[in-house]
């Protein structure tokens, strides 16, 4: 298989299905396709095309060519391909819990989305603070994740959502975390050590350490910075 991905610093769904098939140990070829957006002949945007229809990443592919261009549907693919790597919770009910969260996951936190657009490499503790104070659709996300996180933790007894097993559901929320740290976002103390449980994750970490070395601006993925070094806007 092959997974086509963006910039790691940038690219949150990308890194949901990176994440899962490293730490689940599943085979692998990457291929990056670069943000260039702002290219008047974006490369990116030529070459995404030519793999699904919706341009994006990321992207899925099997050895005959067949295309998978939805994370959520990824999960579901790798888990026909290898139902026995643990995709999801062996309990049907454990199972079907994760995949609600990956589903609540993948269609809300429209404001954590919008407002704290991953960018593992920058500090913005400060933009964070400021958008936890004026923003009560972020304030919303945040208990939210809360009330998704805590019930499952307390039940399985971590460190993962399901117990000692990582699996979708965890893989679905990494880039959470990042998010979480980079702005500095409050949790309540169980759910701020699952987020540093997650950032500690080995597939997650080896994730962090590519993106520290991309050094590749991106503009229309930094709305609080004019340049690398420049600290706010």
């Amino acid at each position: 298989m092959q997974l086509v991905i963006g910039n790691k610093n940038y690219s949150s769904w990308s890194m949901r299905p990176w994440v899962l098939m490293r730490a689940l140990g599943l085979p692998f070829e990457e291929r990056m396709l670069r943000f260039d957006f702002h290219d008047a002949n974006s490369r990116f945007s030529a070459e995404a095309a030519k793999l699904s229809p919706t341009a994006r990443v990321p992207v899925l592919l099997e050895a005959d060519g067949f295309a998978v261009w939805d994370s959520l549907a990824m999960a579901e693919r790798l888990h026909e391909c290898f139902p026995n790597a643990g995709v999801w919770p062996a309990d049907p009910r454990q199972r079907a819990r994760a995949r609600s969260l990956c589903a609540s996951m993948h269609s809300g936190f429209g404001k954590l989305r919008s407002l704290c657009p991953m960018n593992i490499e920058a500090d913005l503790r400060d933009i964070g603070r400021q958008l936890v104070a004026q923003e009560p659709g972020l304030r919303a996300d945040l208990q939210q994740l809360e009330a998704l996180w805590l019930p499952e933790l307390t039940a399985h007894g971590g460190p993962w959502l399901f117990g000692a097993a990582f699996c979708a559901a965890d893989a679905f929320f990494a880039p959470v975390a990042m998010r979480v740290k980079g702005y500095g976002l409050p949790l309540a103390p169980p759910a701020q050590a699952y987020v540093e449980a997650l950032s500690q994750q080995s597939a997650v970490q080896e994730w962090v350490q590519a993106a520290l070395g991309e050094h590749h601006w991106v503009p229309e993925d930094e709305p609080y910075r004019q340049g690398p070094s420049s600290g706010q806007l």
